[in-house]
């Protein structure tokens, strides 16, 4: 057989396609890492090139003629010199033998297992990631997989194995029709990795809310009664001042990243660019060439756990990009940086400049403002990625002191000048005072364990004191969020400020939108690809608006952070009605009206073009449907504001304070923008979104999630409108309405409800 030495030695047999691990250390822990390393490139079912599966820590053990692969339970620990207490922890909790092999030959010191039949398993969860998308039933096939050589490989410190694994199945949905040949066959490839512990000498660090890292953790039952068990700490990479004095010193070890050759330019070079700005905040720390950014030498292994890597990654359709990290999960240390950026962001953004800015006027035809943009927002994206693998988590308020940090979700800033629109400033450069705070609290050196406790406090202070703000995804992610600050793709301190902007920048390009819009020779009807970002191009500052509605003003705070503590206030009635207006304004016909000129140009999708979802879907068959359009929009503004959680918060608010606006004030003001005051203006897209109104607010008093007490005011505005009905008699279908109302104060269900058709993809723009 083919011998290779390393960390784990292995043979390998041609004749049979088969793979032997040598085990001659039992009861060791070490590092277990799964990744794909060919993909299915497809961004809705979620597995991408270089993807990491699980890190596990494990041992091989020894019973008889077996030899069993055990993944330890690293949740649950007594950290004591007591043998007695840590086997009762071990005792009280289980591990996971994830994979049992038969000894094939062995003496006292080692033992041979035959390791293909896992090497060739579906260790990445894919046939479960398949169903859960409702792609189809897969399952490994033996007989189309095999052992990939040219990825297997043994190095002193770790073992690469790698094997093409074929999954064959039926039923495949429509995205595995998109990304695969045959759609019964589905043919990836799946790595292993076994890596040694890393060097003794890492110092864990201490986990602060408002640090701006990820929580690592594990329970400690050692701990005394006086003391938590849960012990936090942050992830992060191993780095060290050669000097730990000097005020600058080159690092014992630099962090290296490696990037993808695969990258055409100029986007390997923006990439490249941005990655490198995370040294400016480690230079601010007294740190010399201690981040560094290489291409990936010819000959090299991106799955090779020695490399981090930045990857240029290929889908079919335009999807997410991130930042994850191998981490021993002992320590919470870093080991490999995987950064996966999506392909098709670049072209977005270079769509959206080309809808706010139709250059193609005939003359010099240079789109390279556009570009420009385009490449502006791919440095911040890789930045953004690469903060992530540094232990990095977002910060989704940091656009509100001034675009202070690249863990920002950045919509790109556009400004009106002579009543022109200027790409100039669209994504800010380099790093941000925050992504320096963080930089400063994960990677600063101290001499000593009392340096660092006092150090850390000190930059926790520090920060504070200057405003900078922090919020994360489990506060901001999800629209109905009380936080009302940390938004996503918004820009400036006051949103309500920043949607009056982008609703302007938003009003001009589609005024100035025609044929300049796309190239020569381009389809009419491929106006609508570049009409879709535009027509929705304030729907992301919607969702910061609407956080102020029922909203909180709070901080990750702790006791002692403070002189007084700050706690937690409701937002200002004033601040509260005005985006309540501008919630409701979003969703009016004058807001979402398409000019005649942009329509008369929109003709159906042209013969050889392709009707994707990135389009508007309609009700008029291939025409567009500018109707349908808006009545998206509009639902997606009202669906916002009605809310049950954001609901349950006025109820909860109005009812402790004068002033803020209740739950019947909301539904009454929709009722007026769309009823009321707009009777007689019932025809086209106008009377389409009176129904959108009122199918939105019968679906909010029906979600079994709002408190009763909204239902009430919700009931009562109800009956006023019912009573608005009988009394005015130029509603069209007032008939059908009033009888619509009798059935639901009958039976409680809405006869008139009706699917609105949904938006386009949104995230990530």
């Amino acid at each position: 057989m083919q011998a290779s030495e390393g960390f784990i030695p292995f043979y390998y047999d041609s004749e049979s396609d088969k793979v032997y691990l040598h085990i001659t250390q039992f009861n060791q822990p070490l590092i277990f890492q799964t990744s794909l390393a060919q993909g299915m490139g497809s961004n809705d079912i979620g597995l991408d090139r270089g993807q990491l599966g699980e890190t596990r820590l494990v041992q091989f053990e020894r019973f008889g003629n077996k030899i069993l692969l055990k993944q330890l339970n690293t949740t649950y620990r007594a950290t004591t010199d007591n043998q007695a207490e840590r086997d009762s922890i071990q005792e009280a909790f289980a591990d996971s033998v994830i994979a049992g092999f038969a000894l094939v030959a062995g003496d006292a010191n080692g033992g041979l297992i035959d390791y293909t039949g896992y090497l060739l398993s579906d260790v990445h969860g894919m046939a479960e990631r398949l169903s859960a998308t409702k792609q189809g039933s897969f399952r490994p096939d033996p007989e189309r997989s095999g052992v990939y050589l040219a990825r297997t490989k043994g190095f002193e410190l770790n073992t690469e194995l790698e094997a093409l694994v074929t999954f064959g199945g039926s039923g495949a949905g429509d995205f595995v029709y998109q990304v695969t040949p045959d759609p019964t066959s589905i043919s990836v490839h799946l790595h292993h990795s076994f890596v040694a512990l890393p060097e003794s000498g890492y110092q864990p660090r201490a986990y602060h809310p408002y640090s701006g890292y990820w929580k690592v953790n594990y329970f400690d039952y050692a701990t005394p009664i006086t003391e938590p068990t849960e012990q936090k700490f942050i992830s992060r990479h191993r780095l060290l001042k050669k000097d730990p004095e000097a005020a600058i010193s080159e690092p014992v070890e630099p962090i290296i990243y490696y990037l993808d050759p695969g990258t055409p330019e100029p986007i390997r070079s923006a990439l490249m660019e941005g990655a490198l700005w995370w040294n400016q905040a480690f230079e601010a720390i007294g740190y010399e060439d201690a981040f560094q950014v290489k291409m990936l030498p010819e000959g090299a292994d991106p799955m090779d756990l020695r490399y981090n890597i930045i990857q240029w990654v290929h889908r079919a359709t335009r999807g997410w990009s991130y930042g994850s990290s191998v981490v021993d999960p002992r320590t919470g240390e870093i080991i490999k940086g995987k950064v996966t950026l999506g392909s098709l962001r670049v072209r977005q953004d270079y769509l959206i400049a080309l809808g706010l800015t139709s250059p193609f006027n005939g003359q010099a035809n240079t789109t390279d403002a556009q570009k420009q943009m385009a490449l502006a927002r791919i440095r911040q994206l890789s930045a953004h990625e690469v903060g992530h693998t540094l232990g990095i988590a977002h910060n989704f308020a940091a656009s509100e002191n001034g675009r202070e940090s690249v863990m920002d979700y950045p919509h790109p800033k556009i400004t009106l000048k002579n009543g022109e629109i200027v790409l100039d400033d669209a994504y800010a450069t380099g790093m941000g005072e925050w992504d320096k705070h963080a930089v400063a609290y994960g990677y600063q050196d101290y001499l000593s364990g009392e340096a660092e406790a006092a150090g850390l406090a000190r930059q926790i202070s520090q920060t504070r004191s200057r405003g900078l703000k922090f919020k994360t995804d489990v506060d901001t992610r999800a629209s109905f969020h009380a936080s009302s600050d940390g938004h996503m793709w918004d820009n400036g301190d006051d949103p309500l400020k920043a949607f009056e902007q982008i609703a302007s920048v938003r009003k001009r390009a589609l005024e100035q939108m025609g044929l300049n819009s796309i190239p020569a020779g381009a389809s009419l009807s491929s106006l609508e690809d570049v009409l879709v970002p535009i027509y929705l191009l304030h729907r992301y500052q919607l969702e910061a608006v609407v956080k102020q509605v029922g909203g909180l003003n709070y901080e990750y705070e702790r006791k002692g952070d403070y002189t007084a503590p700050q706690g937690q206030s409701v937002v200002q009635a004033e601040i509260q009605k005005k985006a309540m207006a501008l919630m409701i304004d979003a969703s009016s016909a004058p807001f979402l009206t398409l000019p005649d000129t942009l329509l008369t140009l929109l003709t159906p999708t042209a013969f050889g073009d392709d009707v994707t979802r990135e389009h508007f879907q309609g009700r008029m068959g291939r025409p567009f449907d500018p109707v349908s359009a808006a009545e998206s929009a509009a639902y997606f503004s009202l669906s916002l504001v009605l809310q049950p959680e954001r609901l349950n918060r006025l109820s909860w608010q109005s009812s402790r304070t004068r002033g803020l606006p209740g739950v019947g004030e909301l539904v009454e003001r929709i009722f007026d923008a769309h009823w009321y005051s707009n009777s007689a203006n019932n025809k086209g897209v106008s009377a389409r979104l009176q129904l959108v109104a009122l199918n939105a607010v019968m679906q909010a008093v029906a979600n079994p999630g709002l408190a009763p007490e909204a239902r009430l005011a919700i009931q009562n505005e109800l009956m006023s409108f019912e009573t608005w009905l009988k009394d005015d008699a130029k509603v069209t279908g007032k008939g059908v309405l009033l009888r619509h109302l009798s059935v639901y104060w009958q039976t409680g269900q809405w006869p008139g409800d009706f699917e609105v058709k949904p938006l386009p993809p949104g995230s990530p723009i």
